[in-house]
């Protein structure tokens, strides 16, 4: 349990992910970039922002997780079966229970986030009020990233759509969901807790918070991160590769 006049910000870092298209059996997360894990940039980014609690969410070897980065401060919470990314945060739900203030969502597979597009994402969660802010970027090509689906008089966020799920005209939006969230930690946890499967793929969409959240007349927001690299999911070897050059390029 975290008391919350202790904690006014913390993380939960996704970090489940078998990684399949990585085509190797460690957890993508433990592979290593310029001879670190992923997930240690993970973590860096969030205590330089001034997290203090930080739990990750594993899955996949997670004996091998726990142990790579034993030491190091983390909780760990286990998301035995991969039911969808709003499965893996409601994992947390009971070591969040009772504490009131903002948790960052972060990807364990998104090494390259800077901190100061971390800063500028928590800035405007709390200067706009909002109760969600999701961290978003326009591609050239959206290809299978979920689609940010906003009213125009105002830019509110209505919705993130999968693009398995999105319809013709849904899937021309080239603003997409990067997967990092700043959000209200009483409503995250009821609104977790409300997430149906009835989806294209059958999983718990950690996105389906945004529509929640929308429904309940709540503000949600959006923060457009201009470079695109920088919140680059790792997928594949290749992928790796390129974030290895940008690292060592600086």
């Amino acid at each position: 349990m975290i008391e919350s006049e202790k904690r006014q910000l913390s993380a939960v870092i996704l970090a489940a992910g078998k990684g399949t298209r990585m085509k190797s059996d460690l957890a993508k997360v433990l592979h290593t970039l310029c001879g670190r894990p992923m997930l240690a940039y993970c973590v860096d980014v969030a205590r330089a922002v001034g997290v203090e609690t930080i739990v990750a969410i594993i899955g996949h070897q997670a004996d091998l997780v726990r142990n790579t980065f034993h030491g190091q401060g983390l909780i760990f919470a286990e998301q035995s079966k991969q039911l969808g990314t709003g499965h893996a945060v409601l994992q947390a739900s009971d070591i969040f229970r009772g504490y009131e203030g903002t948790i960052l969502i972060l990807c364990g597979d998104v090494p390259l986030l800077k901190v100061s597009t971390l800063e500028e994402l928590l800035g405007s969660h709390i200067s706009e009020g909002a109760v969600v802010t999701v961290l978003t970027t326009v591609l050239e090509d959206p290809g299978n990233y979920g689609r940010v689906v906003k009213r125009e008089m105002d830019g509110e966020v209505l919705k993130i759509v999968e693009a398995k799920d999105a319809t013709p005209e849904e899937k021309k939006i080239r603003e997409i969901n990067t997967g990092i969230y700043c959000v209200d930690s009483k409503f995250l946890f009821d609104a977790v807790a409300k997430i149906g499967n009835d989806n294209a793929q059958k999983e718990y969409y950690l996105t389906d918070i945004i529509a929640i959240a929308s429904e309940g007349g709540f503000k949600v927001r959006s923060l457009i991160a201009l470079d695109s690299i920088e919140v680059m999911g790792i997928n594949t070897l290749e992928d790796l590769e390129r974030a290895s050059q940008i690292t060592m390029e600086g």
